[in-house]
């Protein structure tokens, strides 16, 4: 998924480096031995992150750790989620220079490089203020809890007519089919990892998202890789309204743009997380250690939801959906599933003869 502003053949590279003399310290509560890692991070130098949040958010988080940890430099590349996989897993063969810290939005990416054995064990001192759903084998953290939503054109879509649920966006679809043919966005889940993902879900939580998906193919949907061109076609009016769009995304767009409107279902709310891991053949898995551990911090958690990433963690003041709405995609092998080649292919023919019945060209 290609964050917000930035052109999807963009690698952006931001460098913080070393800015003050002072030394790191252990933060309160850590244990004694937490001396020894900040040591080995200062002898490293620098850390290498690919990940696929916004840079210019990210930019705010790294000024902060470089205050925390001076004398660590930090290079973040900007990729794409399928990126990520696809350049570790070829520089992990080619034994090239890779990531020290992986950290992405595609989760069953993420869980199968982390089964696969591209990841190392560690437990992260802020482990114990993590929710059991963030954490898989000590190897996989979800840093965020970022909830999936509608998005509409409000000129289109008076506040009154927006739907607030999955049946009543059902509803609202079919209603209206012709005025909404060509004007209803969302993910392509054959060229989307996190739209895949996000179906997948939705079937896994009610059988009723057959149905919903048919109402959408009967408006002949626009299909997208990514997240920002969807946002570009509601702010324009070209589409709508968008289903399952990242909810951070579209807030922070919504945030400078009244054009757009953005909903979490009432009836359920899926919540990914992005996740990170140190990766096995790190060359400075110290400073990635502690790279982690700041985005785990409340410090670190705090700054990511100034930038619409919200918190994982439940002592960070942020807004909450409501356990009884919230359904998290839980860190685990369940997610491995999702990618099993046969059940992929049985469920993208799935997906073609619905968009095929509902007169979908593509």
């Amino acid at each position: 998924m290609r964050p917000l502003l930035l052109p999807a053949a963009l690698l952006l590279a931001l460098i913080v480096g070393i800015a003050v003399p002072a030394a790191a310290q252990r933060p309160t509560g850590y244990p004694r031995s937490y001396d020894a890692l900040i040591a080995e991070a200062r002898v490293e130098g620098g850390v290498r992150i690919y990940g696929n949040a916004d840079a210019a958010a990210m930019s705010a988080v790294i000024a902060a750790f470089r205050r925390t940890c001076p004398g660590i430099v930090v290079q973040y590349r900007d990729l794409e989620a399928g990126d990520i996989y696809r350049r570790v897993v070829a520089e992990a063969a080619a034994r090239a220079p890779s990531a020290d810290l992986v950290w992405s939005s595609a989760m069953d990416l993420q869980a199968k490089l982390i089964n696969d054995g591209y990841a190392q064990s560690y437990q992260s001192p802020e482990k114990p203020a993590l929710p059991p759903t963030a954490v898989w084998k000590n190897m996989g953290y979800g840093i965020t809890s970022e909830p999936i939503a509608f998005v509409y054109n409000k000129r289109l879509i008076p506040p009154a007519r927006v739907p607030r649920t999955h049946e009543a966006f059902e509803r609202f679809l079919r209603d209206r089919t012709a005025a909404l043919t060509g004007r209803v966005a969302t993910y392509d889940p054959a060229r989307s990892n996190v739209g895949y993902l996000y179906l997948i879900e939705d079937f896994a939580i009610t059988r009723d998202t057959a149905s919903l998906l048919q109402a959408i193919a009967a408006t002949r949907p626009m299909l997208s890789r990514t997240t920002e061109p969807m946002l570009d076609a509601v702010a324009s009016g070209r589409a709508a309204i968008a289903y399952n769009v990242v909810g951070p995304y579209a807030l922070t767009r919504a945030r400078s743009d009244p054009r757009i409107g953005v909903v979490f279902p009432r009836d359920y709310v899926l919540v990914a997380s992005r996740v990170a891991f140190i990766a096995r053949n790190a060359r400075r898995p110290a400073a990635a250690k502690l790279f982690l551990d700041f985005l785990l911090s409340r410090t670190g958690q705090v700054l990511l939801a100034r930038q619409w990433l919200f918190p994982v963690r439940s002592d960070v003041a942020a807004p909450r959906l409501g356990t009884d709405r919230a359904r998290p995609i839980r860190i685990g092998p369940q997610l491995l599933v999702n990618l099993d080649a046969i059940k992929r292919r049985r469920f993208l023919a799935d997906w073609n003869a619905i968009l095929t019945q509902g007169g979908v060209t593509r």
